[in-house]
């Protein structure tokens, strides 16, 4: 680090307790699962949280494919206000439902300050969008959270800029950050952002922080997540997280970015060969003591009313 670079000290490696090749110091999720060790971790799911079937379908698809968190938005920013923002509350009921039928633990996206408490109790994993890593209100909240912080790169950000949005929440007492590197704005319009690979080897060399991908948001189309996703694995990255929706055209968000249940189960196969080229492998979910079996039909009381209604409208 050069003497001119910004401070980020609890982010940054300390050569004097690591030594010339210091490794990264895994954040806990959940008493069976770590990000940053030596398996390579896929958080998968819809981009927004639509109904239960849908999401619980997902759920389903992607355990039984090797994914180890489920992923799905129950507040959704986005850039045009007529745009669909996500069922909210009945979101975050909805994925609670669906982590008491399968047990997988669950990331989404906090926006606002008042939000944190609520998502922080149905969430094992908070996620910061790419439009908020630099509201600092926010960063502070949940550094006193105590929850476990999934970090995403603004699209204009420098590097130094988000490793400096990673110290508000550690300088306010949570040491759990993951780092996400989901493509940058550039020039070109090709794609919907550039995957910024050499973030990943740089970030694993100045951080003890995990790193992940986001190949859903970096090339904004569905072919391009496969191919995007075993470029960051070959590049280190510590895990991924990725859009996957049983019926993506009719998604309310991000329908061309979000891969089918076939394309899912072809990703994780592809990258648990380029895990194993690089002396690395896939964690798979790991079912806590007390996970409900699988087969279980009866609807979770915490499914809001008219969570089936609601599911088949948007089928």
């Amino acid at each position: 680090m050069s003497h001119t670079a910004p401070e980020y000290a609890l982010a940054a490696r300390s050569t004097a307790v690591d030594g010339p090749n210091p490794s990264t110091r895994p954040v806990r999720i959940t008493p069976t699962l770590s990000i940053g060790g030596r398996e390579i971790v896929v958080a998968a799911g819809p981009c927004s949280v639509e109904g239960y079937e849908m999401l619980l379908s997902s759920a389903h698809h992607i355990r039984n494919s090797g994914a180890a968190l489920l992923r799905g938005g129950a507040f959704k920013p986005r850039t045009s206000p007529y745009a669909f923002q996500g069922l909210g509350e009945e979101g975050l009921l909805l994925l609670a439902a669906v982590r008491e039928q399968t047990g997988m633990p669950i990331v989404t996206e906090v926006m606002d300050t008042r939000q944190v408490r609520r998502v922080a109790q149905v969430a094992d994993l908070l996620q910061v969008g790419a439009r908020n890593m630099q509201n600092f209100p926010l960063l502070a909240e949940l550094g006193r959270a105590g929850k476990p912080v999934l970090l995403k790169r603004g699209a204009s950000a420098r590097i130094s800029e988000l490793l400096l949005a990673a110290e508000y929440v550690m300088a306010n007492g949570n040491d759990r950050v993951i780092l996400c590197e989901r493509g940058i704005r550039t020039f070109e319009t090709i794609t919907r952002n550039t995957l910024d690979i050499s973030a990943i080897p740089v970030l694993k060399r100045e951080t003890h922080l995990p790193v992940i991908v986001d190949p859903s948001h970096s090339g904004g189309r569905a072919d391009l997540v496969l191919p995007l996703a075993l470029a960051a694995i070959a590049a280190g990255a510590d895990g991924l997280i990725v859009e996957v929706h049983p019926d993506p055209i009719t998604a309310l968000s991000d329908a061309d970015q979000q891969l089918t249940f076939a394309q899912f189960t072809e990703l994780m196969h592809s990258v648990a060969l380029i895990a194993a080229a690089t002396r690395r492998s896939i964690h798979s979910y790991t079912p806590p003591a007390a996970a409900p079996a699988d087969g279980i039909a009866t609807q979770p009381t915490l499914v809001p009313r008219d969570a089936r209604r609601r599911t088949a409208a948007v089928a």
